[in-house]
């Protein structure tokens, strides 16, 4: 049973990089880091960061159901780890409205296209629904799926998940320097 309709989950999808751009904004004006939540949430991000890199060196969208890496403990390790990241700039940026903000947009824009995105996966791949049963959506399992594929540097660069890291480096730097 679908917990958001598909026409909301549509028009959500297309808002992630506008919803991006808005919370970036936001997140310059109202942050005011200081060197204890730099210490403490520059490195929350960095192992979101680290978990959606590790998880794009294992994903070949449409091509085949991904088991391996970090989606042998998660169903969705690139959302968990960009939650991971948000949660770091947050704690960075010690302000609890951007943590309540990130909240929201999680809340009402990623779990909707989580949704979707998971939905597209069951036609695609029959082994879906066996694959949903074993791993949990957000939350890792500790007994991960055994797989013998590994990290391939060429899908991490074929997905362009240093934008991510680039992204990374450009909010940590406008906390530490321009702050």
């Amino acid at each position: 049973m679908s917990v958001f309709p598909k026409p909301y989950g549509d028009a959500v999808a297309r808002l992630r990089v506008t919803s991006g751009f808005a919370l970036l904004l936001a997140f310059a004006w109202l942050s005011h880091p200081d060197a204890q939540s730099l210490a403490i949430g520059l490195p929350v991000s960095a192992i979101g960061l680290l978990l959606r890199a590790w998880a794009t060196g294992h994903l070949e969208k449409n091509s085949r159901l991904t088991e391996s890496g970090p989606y042998a403990y998660v169903r969705n390790p690139l959302y968990l780890g960009t939650l991971l990241v948000a949660a770091g700039f947050a704690i960075a940026s010690r302000r609890w409205l951007l943590a309540g903000l990130f909240a929201v947009v999680f809340l009402l824009i990623y779990l909707p296209v989580i949704e979707l995105e998971e939905q597209h996966l069951r036609k695609l791949f029959p082994d879906f629904a066996d694959y949903a049963k074993r791993v949990p959506p957000l939350w890792p399992t500790f007994r991960p799926a055994k797989s013998k594929r590994r990290f391939q540097w060429r899908l991490y660069v074929h997905n362009r998940e240093y934008q991510a890291l680039l992204g990374f480096l450009a909010g940590a730097a406008f906390l530490v320097f321009w702050k």
